[in-house]
C-alpha cells in the first residue's frame, strides 16, 4: 500500500519539506505488512501537519499549521501533485481538515476556531467562514475572526502589529478567573444526516453542527481533553482524550440529543498524552495512541457499542506516536520525535499489536493518509 505523509518542517521545529510518500510493501498490494520505504515528496509544502482527501476528486488538502492556512493540491501524475488555487487563511494553528464534497471543515488548535471553507466544483478552496463565531452571534466575534485571519495572512514576522481583538485586558483590581480555559478545536467528523461533530480539547467539549449552526454541545468530564473521535457502525461515537487517557462512548437518545453512555481507561501512565484513535476493519477493536509511554492501547467494543473493554497496552516501537492507521493486519505508526514510521503486526486471535515488523526513516511525521488508487 501507499500512504501520503504529513509532517512538520523547519518553521515548526521539524525536518519535513512537503507531503511525503510511504510505501508499505508493494504499492499495489491491499496489505501494508511488507517492508517500508519513503520516497521523494509528492509536493513541497510548509508543515502540512494534517492531510485529507476530497471524497470524489483527485485532490488532497493540507493544514499548513505554522502558516495558519489550508491549501489544495491536485494530482498531476502517478505520484505528483501541484497546488490548486491559493492558500486560505483560517486561524491559528489549524491541525485537522475534514473534506466534504462542497466544503472543508478546519479545526484550529491555536484559537479554537471551527472554520468552513467553501469548495468550487473542481475542489478549489474559496471563502472561509468561522462557525464558532457565527454560533456566538456576537458582532465582536466578527472583528476577532478578521483579526485572526489577518494575523495568519501576514505571517509570524508581522503578526504582532495586528491588534488582538479577541483579547481583553482584565480590570486592575479583578481577581483572576481560575475557571477560564482556552479553546482548542482539534478534529471534525462527518455523521449521517448532515451532522458534523467537533472536539474541543481545551474546553472538554464535543460540539454538534448542522448547516453551520451549533445544535448541541456535550460537556465531557473536566480536564479530560477530548482530542479525536471515531464514528462506529453501531451509531456510537468514540472519543479519545488527550489529558486523562480514556475513550468515551457517545450515543444519541430518543430525542436525538447525544449523551455519554460509556467509557474505558486506557492504562495511561502519568504524563501521557492521548493521540489518535483508529478502528479495526470489522469495528471490533479500537486502537488509541499514548504519547509519553509511547504505547498503543487496544479496546474491544462489546454489547451494542456502548460497552468498551480494555484489552492490552503494548509498546508502539517508536517515540511520540502522533498518528497511526490500521490497514487490515497491520498498524502503521508515525513516530514524530523519532523521525520514523514503524509497522506492527496485529495478532489475529487477540487483536493486539505485537512487535515492530518494519521501520523506515521519515521526517517529523504527523499524519498518514492512504494514497488514492
Amino acid at each position: 500500500m501507499r500512504f501520503l505523509l504529513g509532517g512538520y518542517s523547519a518553521d515548526m521545529g521539524g525536518s519535513a519539506t512537503g507531503i511525503g510518500l510511504l510505501d508499505a510493501g508493494g504499492p499495489d498490494s491491499p496489505l501494508a505488512s511488507g517492508p517500508l520505504g519513503v520516497g521523494p515528496d509528492v509536493v513541497a509544502a510548509e508543515s502540512p501537519s494534517w492531510i485529507a482527501r476530497h471524497p470524489s476528486l483527485d485532490v488532497v488538502y493540507a493544514a499548513l499549521e505554522g502558516r495558519g492556512t489550508v491549501r489544495a493540491y491536485r494530482r498531476t501524475g502517478d505520484t505528483a501533485y501541484a497546488p490548486l488555487g491559493a492558500e486560505v487563511a483560517v486561524g491559528e494553528s489549524p491541525c485537522h481538515v475534514l473534506a466534504l464534497e462542497d466544503a472543508l471543515i478546519v479545526s484550529c488548535y491555536g484559537d479554537g476556531g471551527v472554520v468552513r471553507v467553501a469548495l468550487a466544483a473542481d475542489g478549489r478552496p474559496g471563502a472561509a467562514r468561522r462557525w464558532t463565531d457565527a454560533a456566538a452571534g456576537d458582532p465582536a466575534s466578527d472583528l476577532a475572526a478578521a483579526a485572526r485571519a489577518l494575523r495568519a495572512a501576514v505571517g509570524a514576522e508581522y503578526a504582532d502589529v495586528v491588534p488582538y481583538a479577541d483579547e481583553t485586558e482584565p480590570e486592575p483590581d479583578a481577581a483572576p478567573d481560575s475557571s477560564a480555559r482556552p479553546s482548542h478545536a482539534h478534529q471534525a467528523a462527518s455523521l449521517p444526516g448532515g451532522l458534523v461533530a467537533t472536539t474541543d480539547t481545551g474546553l472538554d467539549l464535543v460540539r454538534f453542527w448542522r448547516g453551520g449552526r451549533e445544535i448541541q454541545r456535550l460537556d465531557l468530564p473536566a480536564g479530560t481533553g477530548p482530542r479525536h473521535l471515531r464514528p462506529h457502525p453501531s451509531g456510537h461515537i468514540y472519543v479519545v482524550t488527550e489529558h486523562s487517557g480514556e475513550v468515551f462512548a457517545l450515543a444519541p437518545d430518543a430525542s436525538g440529543s447525544w449523551r455519554l453512555v460509556g467509557g474505558a481507561q486506557l492504562g495511561a501512565y502519568p504524563g501521557d498524552a492521548g493521540a489518535e484513535l483508529a478502528m479495526s476493519r470489522d469495528g471490533v477493536f479500537l486502537y488509541a495512541g499514548l504519547r509519553g509511554s509511547d504505547t498503543i492501547a487496544t479496546v474491544r467494543v462489546r454489547g451494542g457499542g456502548e460497552m468498551l473493554q480494555p484489552v492490552a497496552l503494548a509498546e508502539c516501537g517508536t517515540v511520540w506516536p502522533r498518528h497511526h492507521v490500521v490497514a487490515r493486519d497491520t498498524v502503521l505508526v508515525a513516530g514524530q520525535r523519532a523521525d520514523e514510521i514503524v509497522s506492527l503486526a496485529i495478532d489475529e486471535r487477540t487483536g493486539v499489536p505485537g512487535r515492530v515488523r518494519h521501520r523506515t526513516i521519515a521526517p517529523a511525521p504527523t499524519a498518514l493518509l492512504a494514497f488514492p488508487a
